[in-house]
């Protein structure tokens, strides 16, 4: 499922050397995209909304090598395949973590999708499960605010170099709709070029069924 990068020959070996030792290493963008046929699209098939955008999200993830990077032991590996952690939000405003794993089929995907959300909404607590890989991406959406700017909490102790994808409100724009969408990568593994695909993949994505 994953196999290491030989960094003799990495191109990006000084700047992951350098990076790595920051306190914060992560860096971030907001772009918006335009959504207005992802919303027809996952209607049409049926998939609520927020699934079908997780969905295209990892489509566009595991599409970005740079996005399958991960640090451990020093070591940078490249996983096959990037599942999500998302946030889901509970009736009484809590949320906690989920392991949603990524599947071509969006069927598939979906079912798997609901499963877990309503796992998530039925447990108690923050960690309602563990976290044994990193092949992740942590996700949130964030639908009651159309921002221009994101943080995250993070301890700067834990070892972390998974991408965090954000998505905003939903703001009809005539018959346009669209999304800001906030991405956060390790500089040690990726540059704004690599970001740069992600969101040209990503609008992509979007586009098509």
């Amino acid at each position: 499922m994953k196999q290491k990068l030989d960094l003799t020959t990495w191109s990006r070996k000084e700047h992951f050397e350098f990076f790595k030792n920051f306190e914060e290493p992560f860096f971030g963008l907001i772009a918006t995209v335009d959504c207005t046929k992802a919303y027809d699209n996952a209607k049409e098939a049926g998939v609520p909304f927020f699934i079908y955008y997780l969905y295209k999200t990892l489509v566009a993830v595991n599409a970005v090598e740079a996005f399958r990077y991960r640090i451990q032991d020093n070591e940078v590996v490249i996983y096959d395949r990037i599942d999500a952690s998302s946030t889901i939000l509970r009736e009484d405003h809590s949320f906690g973590f989920s392991l949603i794993e990524f599947d071509h089929n969006i069927q598939n995907f979906k079912a798997m999708a609901q499963n877990e959300i309503e796992r998530v909404r039925q447990t108690p607590g923050l960690f309602t499960r563990s976290f044994e890989m990193d092949n992740l991406i942590h996700f949130s959406s964030i639908p009651w605010v159309n921002f221009t700017s994101l943080s995250h909490a993070r301890s700067f102790t834990f070892p972390d170099s998974c991408p965090k994808i954000s998505f905003g409100k939903m703001t009809l724009i005539g018959a346009k709709r669209e999304m800001p969408v906030s991405v956060h990568v390790h500089h040690g593994l990726a540059d704004g070029y690599h970001v740069g695909l992600f969101f040209e993949e990503l609008q992509k994505q979007l586009d098509q069924k």
